[in-house]
């Protein structure tokens, strides 16, 4: 399904550099780069309160961005966040203007339905994802939220592909843009049975050479004159 655009505003960063970023996120900013659709690349700068909220929603991932900077919006998606290893701050931002007359290619989310009532795991299978999300190619205006995944007929041993997937009108499979071979329809979700790992019973050392015979050697006790 295809998401309505999230709002976001920003400002102008005119001062570059490294220094420049850590001032910013001092102030609980974060900076950014806008770039692509035909303009110049543009330094921008976010609150950072409301990139972290944003953020914390997996559909903006996949969802076009309306950027205010000044009075016009601009459309915009998000190609990258980097994030500090260890504290929690974003540490910048990576974005792509949108022309709405030219396909995106996006990473979407994969959302699995029915799994706890498909017939393999019924009869005592467990469920493997292959995959957690799949790179489409479609106009921002048919660009979805999530692509849903149901498991609900597959069988032991059974396997999903990308072919097999229920794509929105308007969405490709990247992968499958280069044909439909193996190499290209890859698996993204299977039923196996269970490995059952068979733990061997420990062996009991076998005594040293000679210690059956020194130990009724050593019980005898010497006789009495």
């Amino acid at each position: 399904m295809a998401t309505s655009n999230l709002e976001l505003s920003a400002q102008p960063r005119a001062d570059l550099g490294k220094g420049a970023s850590r001032r910013l996120r001092r102030a609980n900013k974060v900076p950014a780069v806008l770039y692509g659709g035909g303009g110049e690349p543009q330094n921008l700068e976010f609150g950072h309160d409301q990139i972290w909220l944003a953020l914390a929603h997996e559909s903006t991932y996949a969802r076009i961005l309306n950027i205010t900077v000044g009075k016009d919006p601009i459309k915009a998606v998000l190609k990258d966040v980097q994030r500090h290893p260890y504290r929690a701050i974003i540490m910048h931002l990576d974005l792509q203007r949108v022309n709405e007359n030219e396909k995106l290619h996006m990473h979407v989310p994969l959302h699995f339905l029915n799994q706890d009532t498909a017939p393999g795991v019924k009869d005592g299978g467990i469920v493997s994802h292959h995959l957690s999300d799949v790179e489409v190619v479609c106009l921002p205006k048919d660009l979805p939220e999530f692509i849903e995944v149901d498991v609900g007929g597959v069988e032991m041993d059974g396997v999903l592909h990308l072919s097999n997937l229920n794509m929105p009108a308007g969405v490709q499979v990247v992968q499958l843009t280069h044909g439909h071979g193996h190499e290209h329809d890859l698996p993204v979700v299977s039923i196996h049975r269970p490995r059952v790992v068979v733990e061997e019973a420990p062996v009991a050392a076998a005594p040293a050479e000679g210690a059956a015979a020194a130990a009724p050697a050593a019980a005898e006790k010497p006789e009495k004159k």
